[in-house]
């Protein structure tokens, strides 16, 4: 990598600020109790000395939740510092992927230092924390890659600047290698397959000897330690596990139990890949490049014929903008980008690995395998908020493509003429990207699954909550419910919140005493007669019911079996604005 001038510092001065901005702007007007509660809540208990896995019942990989509770243990229970941490990771995120983006086209693209700027620019309203603005799994998954992604790059310097990272740096592959296993420990999904292809990948280089020691290319040796840095990590962090809440525990929990709750079915899978609108943009995009293969000569038609096909996916999308009024018809034609942009990522990847197999062909299949490990929680609508910009990256290595694609008898002279195309497409993916994923991000599209009326945003008074804010009464009536907590609750007293939407414990510092904080199928093992028995046998005198959720549809497991099995022992005790409080005599 080559040393940095004063023009990249003020770019990435730019894109962290800007992107931070955004997170910060969204966390202004919006709080989304849902997920908000499940890692806030979580680290809480995690900060008062409680195991995952041993102590509890828990189904996601633990760095997220270490890291906000080693932010409570640090800096007290205050919602506020819990934001700024993803303004910080999310402009930083933004700088990663441009760098990323730069090294990629570098040597390939005369104006690589600009095109790679401008890809991403759209990242400042759809990077990792603009959409989703709290701490998240699928967030810090997404920059953990972005980590890895660099220093692995970092391995195989670009053309112009061989001298500026010395292959044979074991120390640097060695940490590179730890890289790529950490996405693991922040989401199973994404990080267990992207370990597995790596691993894979470069055992296969080692195994076929094709890596030979030169200035473009990581030699074995090299190779080696980044094996040993992703195997040292893993038995490091499984040995952790094991003394603490035991490997069993850990497997069990978030293997077993959570491809048993979320792991949808193949048909979901390729669901992903049955856009409509493939029908025409793969037949568009085929015939572009039959016409970039035409032979120059004095009529330069071809050429232009094969940057309007090449554009038109982007300029439909950003066409809907003014055909379509409703926000979710926009975001449904901003999402069907993607599997389009996948499809010739990999047609592209598969291409590349046949010319030349080496450790920089091999990213983009990383960059792939992670994407596609994200999309089985979700499907495509719920599971790409955090990860847009892995797909700039692989939209970096198209544009690098299309500047190496040589006409059939192309003089040198006529090829410099013909360099504008690249960079063209580049600045029309880039504003499609930048003018409908502002409106996607600012409509709150993705975030549709809970309340947000047209009303007043209020702001929360207590100030453990500060910074918290959202429409309608959400953050009143749970401040309401903290107050009547603090006076007639006993902090020694057991608790089930029902379904736990808020942040209670974070907001309280109270200890937990119930198993399960967060009842959704995802997270509660228990029937409703076992959720009785757990009640019992932890002594738990309080059940709250949130009456009024901001998530849409309540997710609670058999809802009403579950209230008539805990009514049994439960008795009506106060109703609050918000909330039905009960207590077992």
């Amino acid at each position: 990598m080559r040393h940095w001038t004063l023009r990249d510092f003020i770019a990435a001065g730019g894109l962290f600020l800007a992107t931070a901005g955004v997170v910060l702007w969204q966390n202004a007007h919006l709080v989304i109790l849902w997920d908000l509660s499940y890692v806030l809540d979580s680290a809480a208990r995690i900060a008062l000395g409680q195991v995952p896995y041993r102590d509890f019942p828990f189904v996601h990989a633990p760095l997220t939740f270490l890291i906000q509770a080693a932010i409570i243990r640090l800096t007290g229970r205050v919602f506020f510092h819990h934001v700024l941490y993803a303004a910080v990771v999310g402009g930083m995120g933004t700088v990663l992927s441009w760098r990323i983006a730069l090294h990629t086209l570098r040597g390939r693209l005369t104006a690589a230092w600009a095109v790679s700027l401008l890809l991403a620019t759209p990242l400042t309203v759809l990077g990792i924390y603009c959409i989703l603005p709290h701490p998240s799994y699928d967030c810090d998954c997404a920059f953990s890659i972005l980590c890895a992604l660099l220093l692995l790059q970092r391995l195989t310097p670009d053309a112009e600047d061989v001298s500026a990272s010395n292959p044979s740096n074991l120390v640097h592959a060695f940490l590179a290698g730890a890289a790529i296993a950490l996405p693991l420990f922040f989401k199973q999904n994404i990080g267990l397959p992207l370990l597995l292809v790596a691993f894979a990948a470069i055992s296969l280089l080692l195994a076929a000897g094709l890596i030979r020691r030169t200035p473009t290319a990581p030699g074995p040796s090299v190779l080696l330690a980044v094996l040993a840095g992703a195997v040292t990590t893993l038995l490091a962090v499984g040995l952790l596990i094991h003394l603490t809440a035991g490997l069993g525990n850990y497997i069990h929990w978030t293997i077993q139990f959570a491809a048993q709750r979320r792991l949808p079915g193949l048909k979901d899978m390729l669901g992903v890949y049955a856009q409509p609108s493939l029908r025409w943009m793969l037949p568009c995009v085929a015939a572009a490049l039959v016409l970039l293969k035409v032979p120059l000569g004095k009529a330069r038609w071809p050429r232009l014929a094969a940057f309007v096909l090449l554009a038109a996916p982007f300029l439909w999308t950003l066409f809907t903008l003014f055909l379509y009024d409703d926000a979710d018809e926009r975001g449904d034609s901003l999402l069907a980008l993607w599997p389009l942009l996948l499809i010739l990522s990999g047609a592209l990847t598969l291409f590349n690995l046949c010319r030349n197999l080496n450790l920089r062909t091999l990213l983009p299949v990383v960059v792939l395998v992670a994407i596609n490990g994200t999309l089985l929680s979700q499907q495509l609508w719920g599971s790409t908020y955090a990860i847009w910009p892995l797909l700039i990256l692989l939209i970096a290595e198209m544009i690098a493509f299309l500047a190496t694609v040589k006409p059939r008898s192309a003089a040198p002279g006529d090829l410099q003429k013909d360099s504008i195309l690249a960079p063209a497409l580049a600045a029309v993916v880039a504003a499609t990207l930048l003018v409908c994923g502002g409106p996607y991000t600012v409509s709150e599209e993705r975030l549709s699954y809970v309340q947000l009326p047209e009303e007043p945003v209020l702001h929360a008074a207590l100030p453990q909550l500060k910074g918290m804010a959202t429409p309608g009464n959400f953050v009143p009536g749970f401040e309401e419910l903290l107050r009547f907590a603090a006076s007639n609750i006993p902090a020694s007293d057991g608790l089930i919140l029902l379904p736990g939407e808020d942040p209670f414990y974070f907001a309280t510092g109270r200890v937990p005493q119930f198993p399960v904080l967060l009842f959704d199928p995802a997270t509660d093992p228990y029937s409703p007669a076992q959720l009785l028995e757990q009640a019992r046998a932890h002594n738990i005198h309080w059940l709250i019911v949130k009456r009024e959720l901001q998530i849409k549809e309540d997710p609670t497991p058999q809802r009403e079996v579950t209230m008539q099995a805990l009514l049994r022992d439960f008795k009506p005790y106060r109703q609050l604005q918000s909330y039905d409080v009960y207590l077992r005599p």
